[in-house]
């Protein structure tokens, strides 16, 4: 599947309901899952892990698609138009 896809299926799946919570209470459910795969990083359970990474990323996703963004041409800055130096 590629992020494109990905970005789609979580649209449809839950789009309606992701744009009548709205930006501000979407991030604070991104933030949340943020902070669950940094208390799983801190352990050793692998499939803990790959759960809060799906978490994040689908919840990223929901971000994008409430405000627009197309994840796969965002991620363009590092596959097409390149970025010089490090941050």
């Amino acid at each position: 599947m590629t992020i494109k896809e990905f970005q789609d299926f979580i649209l449809a799946k839950y789009g309606q309901r992701d744009h009548e919570r709205g930006t501000p209470h979407t991030f604070m459910w991104f933030i949340e899952e943020v902070g669950e795969l940094s208390s799983a990083l801190a352990g050793d359970d692998h499939k803990n892990k790959e759960e809060e990474f799906a978490d994040v990323f689908a919840w990223l996703c929901t971000l994008a698609n409430i405000n627009n963004v197309d994840l796969t041409r965002a991620i363009e800055k590092y596959t097409i138009r390149g970025v010089e130096g490090f941050k």
